[in-house]
């Protein structure tokens, strides 16, 4: 037995999610996040890892509520985000709002050090200076802190949730936008004993929706801040310019600002000179978006391309201890690793590979690297990396939540009709074999602009090994890591190639002697849900289907998803250019549909709206297709409540043992 054979020992797993390194690289913490002691939810914890990897990762703190967002001060004390109460009680409440808290860098009792009536969202700290600072949920009339209370208390008092929107986008993946705006204020943890309150100055004053969704960097001596500031092109489509703003004045000056680009991810160079960041140029009907690495001079505002001849995807770049190179990840032919670049010569190298890197930590003497490392078969695990090696191995820490798979992972490719080489990962349990050939599950990731690369926690192949199913995880056209000539293949025809290469990559892997090619079923979420509604609709090979968040009518989609002006750009609008909802929405097969289907969806999914999944559960019933709904009131476009996703798997699984295994339908206990 292991913890795969059953969903709740599973969802019990620790994972770990944050690492940050110490100024002068002594200590390492990770947030592990956790079941908690009703396990109706995920607390999150703060925990020491140690750099050198020889003493076993201890708790640092225990509160119910949880901690997360841990960042240094330059004492090697302790800022985190923790909705904790100042009392010391250990209860927590939705009501509480998430403060500041201090933990000494000797250890002790930590003390909260910043609150708000809206809490914060967001905490960044200066390497080298006392300032740290925060985005702050403020309601826009509020022109104080008290004012905010007051009106807040208003609204409380008053039963009033109304929110009045003045413009595009009112939501965003499962949030309403509003009524509070975010602010960046910035406050001071002196070093040594902090005593009482820091108070807080407010650095943007009416952002309106300017920093929704944007990302900031705080200088190393604290001077400035650099972060996205969206404005709209067009209604309902905001475009992230560099706003850098001083700390102290609070004066603001745009820094990068172009047409149809969006600037993000910004970090600040060791000399605080120079700003690295993602510039991002949008796509529209003809061409995909495309990410390049951007240096900018903080004075002039001059800016480069660095790597462009690389043709990666870009993420979360940082400068190397002595400025004088940035690293960053960037999916890359089903991986993703981290790449080293020469500001001066501009050479390239890939640090390390082989897996699924994140959270990138520079220790201060250039010598190391420290991140998070996964891969499809094995959880996150902080690891130590050569600051200069190439292609390397990574050594792991010790830290929770390490577990062994129940079977083994491959890598299989197949050649698109196109004659481009489609690879993916397959999962199979260790008694596949030519003897005992195994049932298939087709898994469809989603996007589409994304790679099967990393582990999940919420789609987990190891469940279906389990199980006795093997699991094929595609990379078919518009994944990334495979250069802009993947994207262009799938671009504003979602069912055509990524169709194509599904079924290519599906009719490789059945010819192989140990996967059953008669018992196959096909499975998808978001884009991979539009992508199994179109299988559905175009072929009966497989005996079942799972569509998770799916899109159904685009017609219907475009007008209620909560990006809608991002849509439009590659599908344009139905009334102006119907082609493309004419020849690609799953809705204008569902004649042809004959497989027995699963259809799941979340009532809050603000992404893919429920009335995507309504209206084919409708669509299928009305036309006698075997077919159950398997609904969420209280979830999203994941199911992240743990009780749900032991539900979500349990009718999977019997779905899969009724349809592909032969078994009686058994109707999960609890739904």
């Amino acid at each position: 037995m292991s913890v795969f054979d059953d969903v709740a020992d599973f969802v019990a797993i620790p994972r770990v999610t944050e690492l940050r390194l110490a100024p002068d690289g002594s200590r390492l913490i990770a947030t592990v996040s956790a079941l908690s002691r009703d396990r109706k939810k995920f607390v999150s914890a703060l925990w020491e890892v140690d750099p050198g990897g020889e003493k076993s990762a201890r708790r640092l703190t225990f509160s119910a509520a949880g901690e997360s967002t841990p960042r240094f001060r330059p004492d090697g004390g302790l800022l985190f985000l923790s909705k904790r109460r100042a009392d010391d009680s250990d209860e927590a409440s939705d009501k509480d709002v998430v403060g500041v808290w201090s933990l000494p860098a000797e250890g002790g009792e930590a003390q909260r050090v910043a609150a708000r009536p809206g809490g914060f969202a967001h905490l960044e700290a200066a390497a080298d200076a006392d300032t740290f600072v925060l985005t702050a949920p403020t309601l826009a009339e509020a022109a104080t802190v008290e004012d905010d209370e007051r009106l807040r208390k208003e609204r409380e008092d008053g039963d009033v949730n109304a929110i009045l929107h003045e413009s595009s986008p009112v939501r965003y993946w499962d949030a309403d936008l509003g009524p509070a705006q975010l602010r960046l204020v910035a406050g001071d943890a002196p070093t040594g004993e902090l005593v009482g309150e820091t108070e807080l100055r407010d650095l943007t004053p009416e952002p309106a929706r300017a920093l929704d969704e944007q990302r900031f960097a705080v200088a190393p001596d604290g001077s400035f801040v650099v972060t996205g500031w969206a404005e709209p092109d067009e209604p309902g489509m905001p475009r992230a310019r560099l706003v850098v703003i001083d700390v102290k004045s609070g004066e603001h000056r745009v820094l990068a600002d172009e047409k149809n680009v969006s600037f993000g991810e910004p970090a600040v160079s060791p000399d605080s000179r120079s700003v690295v960041c993602i510039r991002a140029v949008e796509g529209d009907y003809d061409n995909p978006p495309q990410q390049v690495l951007w240096l900018i001079d903080v004075a002039t505002g001059a800016g480069r391309d660095l790597a462009a001849d690389a043709d990666l995807w870009p993420e979360r770049p940082m400068f190397s201890a002595d400025g004088r190179s940035v690293f960053f990840t960037s999916d890359q032919d089903g991986r993703h690793p981290i790449f080293r670049v020469d500001l001066a010569a501009g050479d390239l190298v890939r640090v390390a590979g082989g897996g699924h890197y994140t959270e990138v930590c520079v220790a201060c003497d250039g010598r190391a690297l420290f991140a998070l490392f996964d891969r499809v078969d094995s959880p996150a695990v902080p690891v130590r990396l050569d600051a200069d090696g190439v292609d390397q191995e990574p050594r792991p820490l010790r830290a929770p939540g390490q577990v062994d798979v129940p079977g083994r992972l491959e890598e299989v490719s197949a050649t698109a009709t196109d004659g481009t080489t489609i690879r993916g990962w397959l999962a199979l349990p260790e008694s596949a074999s030519a003897d005992q050939p195994v049932p298939l599950l087709l898994w469809i990731h989603g996007g589409p602009l994304g790679s099967s690369n990393a582990w999940s926690w919420r789609w987990n192949p190891w469940l279906m090994t389990a199980k006795g199913y093997a699991v094929v995880l595609p990379d078919p056209a518009l994944s990334t890591g495979y250069g802009q000539h993947m994207l262009r293949r799938g671009w504003g025809q979602w069912g055509g190639a990524p169709y194509d290469d599904l079924m290519a990559v599906t009719d490789a892997v059945v010819a192989r002697p140990d996967i059953d090619a008669a018992r196959t079923a096909a499975m998808g979420g978001s884009y991979g849900g539009y992508m199994a509604n179109w299988v559905a609709g175009h072929t009966d090979r497989f005996r079942c289907i799972v569509t998770h968040a799916s899109l159904w009518s685009l017609e219907c989609f475009v007008g209620t998803t909560d990006l809608p002006a991002y849509w439009v750009r590659e599908w344009s609008t139905p009334d102006r250019l119907p082609s493309r909802y004419e020849q690609w929405s799953p809705d204008r097969f569902a004649d042809a549909i004959v497989t027995p289907m699963l259809v799941i969806h979340g009532d809050k999914d603000y992404r893919v709206p429920i009335g995507e999944g309504l209206a084919l559960w409708w669509a299928l019933q009305r036309r006698g297709v075997e077919s159950k709904f398997l609904y969420f009131p209280d979830e999203n476009h994941w199911v992240l409540k743990p009780g749900n996703v032991k539900v979500w798997y349990d009718t999977v699984h019997a779905w899969l043992a009724t349809h592909v295994l032969g078994q009686e339908w058994e109707r999960p206990a609890l739904v």
